[in-house]
């Protein structure tokens, strides 16, 4: 089998690249992706992303390795597993970042990712609800809802003592400027979830030229010497092949990309050689700087109703099951992030440096392994959170073995540097003074985790160490830089030493964003997609 454009992954960039690619019916392009479908009601439900957390029919269900920074613990990464890729399984948060982030990717000698660079391909991907402004898009195929009116009224009082604690109230934080308090927009439409295949995937597929093999695990990629001339994958139990005119696009992800590079001979050539893989190209940068965000969490118990009282019984869970089937509204069409925003932890901070969720809901009472959302603990309760926006960590991905089907090693190497643990015992003590605030402490019966016991600095670094953990935003792990001895790809996303191939996910991010990485990845792939067709035509 024979097509011009062959794109690894359907996840969020590999979608957009799929119908960008296809749109003017000039170029053949196929599509693999290692899970199926996703016309699932779990996936399609906007808070049904706690039924698939665990699902491994849909989700790669990642462990990393033990880490040091976290007592040992190992973390559990979801990434999605299926048509959509992680856009169908996330918490449909819609954040760009800073335009400073792009700013400093444009200085790290990325030519044209400025924020004025990317800017318009944020635009290009979105319809807005609010509708289209200098800032936000209104003809994109990715739909952005406004769904505050349906979120829980305690919200109210985190964002009046954010605003007690000096942090101003911000309407957009995609729009001028993203420091401030606010409600969160979500990727969903019509009580949908709104994911990248649902956006751009499914409507390409309408096309005579655009294929899609789904259950397709790409094993390698295939090379005539250094030059990029198809892949390898399983399928039904069988090896099959399928040859790219043009070029070869690997939209794994984090993970799987560079994962997919050291099986198919493209990174350290002492790594490759010691797991029997011949090299192609001694790229060492590949599976390095591996950066996630990291969070923290405080839980209380509330002298107001929450979430947890509509979804905790059992006729909640029937009225909002029924509301959702006759009218695609109520708790089961939003999600549990509902208010949140950027905050400085500290004057001395030239910007937000930590983002902030309020979720008007618990589930400290689930067993070890569930993430029931819907399932609530049956008390009035709500957490606050913090996370890091710019970690100064830097993990790595290492094969295990060169069998393809075997997860790789995931060291995260989280809060190895002391700013990334000063951030954070700065953002544990924002909580404790947010929750002091008059808003928050009027419905504040008390703080049950971490408890009045942790209070010094050694017992928060301790508490930090034993419960924080990630808010599955890996990314980097094949970083677009000027440099090919310390980049894995050049600022149009060619791998450097070989042809005809290109890593177009978040694993080419110079440095994480500010924020929930799910729309920089299709602005990504936006901007990708029309380099892709201007260097092709």
């Amino acid at each position: 089998m024979q097509v011009d454009y062959i794109i690894v992954g359907a996840g969020s960039a590999g979608c957009v690249l799929a119908n960008r690619l296809s749109e003017s019916g000039k170029y053949s392009v196929c599509i693999l992706e290692a899970g199926g479908s996703d016309r699932k009601f779990w996936i399609q439900t906007p808070l049904g992303y706690g039924k698939v957390f665990f699902d491994k029919t849909v989700n790669w269900a990642y462990q990393t390795d033990p880490e040091p920074g976290l007592n040992n613990r190992e973390s559990y990464w979801p990434r999605g597993k299926v048509l959509g890729g992680s856009s169908s399984i996330n918490a449909m948060v819609y954040i760009r970042g800073q335009h400073a982030d792009y700013d400093d990717w444009a200085a790290l000698g990325n030519d044209g990712w400025a924020a004025k660079d990317v800017l318009p391909f944020f635009r290009k991907s979105e319809t807005n609800s609010r509708g289209a402004d200098e800032w936000r898009g209104g003809e994109g195929p990715l739909y952005v809802d406004d769904v505050s009116a349906q979120y829980h009224p305690i919200n109210q009082h985190f964002m009046d003592a954010a605003e007690q604690c000096g942090i101003p109230r911000n309407p957009d934080f995609n729009g001028a400027d993203q420091e401030g308090v606010g409600e969160y927009q979500i990727t969903a439409k019509n009580g949908f979830r709104m994911s990248a295949a649902k956006a751009y995937l499914h409507p390409a597929l309408k096309r005579p030229n655009m294929q899609l093999e789904s259950n397709a695990h790409v094993s390698r990629i295939l090379f005539d010497h250094t030059k990029a001339t198809g892949v390898e994958y399983v399928q039904g139990g069988q090896i099959k092949q399928m040859r790219a005119n043009k070029e070869v696009i690997i939209s794994g992800g984090a993970i799987n990309s560079p994962q997919l590079l050291m099986l198919s001979g493209v990174g350290d050539s002492d790594q490759l050689q010691s797991m029997g893989i011949p090299t192609i190209q001694h790229a060492p940068a590949v599976g390095k700087n591996l950066q996630d965000h990291l969070a923290i969490s405080h839980y209380y118990h509330s002298t107001k109703p929450t979430v947890n009282n509509q979804l905790a019984p059992w006729w909640g869970k029937l009225s909002a099951g029924l509301q959702y089937i006759l009218t695609r509204r109520g708790p089961l069409s939003i999600g549990v992030n509902q208010a949140g925003g950027f905050f400085r932890s500290s004057p001395q901070r030239t910007r937000p440096n930590l983002q902030f969720y309020f979720c008007p809901v618990t589930y400290q009472t689930a067993p070890v392994g569930k993430r029931p959302i819907i399932r609530p603990d049956p008390f009035a309760g709500f957490v606050n959170c913090i996370c890091q926006c710019r970690p100064s960590s830097r993990g790595e991905l290492n094969l295990r073995s060169a069998n393809p089907l075997e997860p790789p090693h995931i060291r995260p190497n989280y809060l190895s540097t002391e700013e990334d643990m000063t951030e954070m015992v700065e953002g544990f003590q924002f909580l404790r003074k947010m929750a002091q605030a008059p808003a928050l402490r009027e419905v504040i019966v008390s703080e049950f985790k971490p408890g009045e016991r942790v209070s010094s600095e050694d017992e928060i670094k301790d508490y930090i160490r034993q419960t924080s953990d990630t808010v599955y935003h890996p990314t980097s792990t094949c970083i677009m830089g000027p440099d090919e001895k310390t980049a894995v790809v050049d600022s149009t996303a060619k791998v450097y030493g070989v042809q005809n191939l290109r890593v177009i996910d978040a694993s080419i991010f110079p440095t994480v964003i500010s924020g929930n990485t799910n729309a920089p990845v299709m602005m990504l792939a936006e901007k990708l997609a029309e380099e892709l067709k201007n260097s092709n035509a």
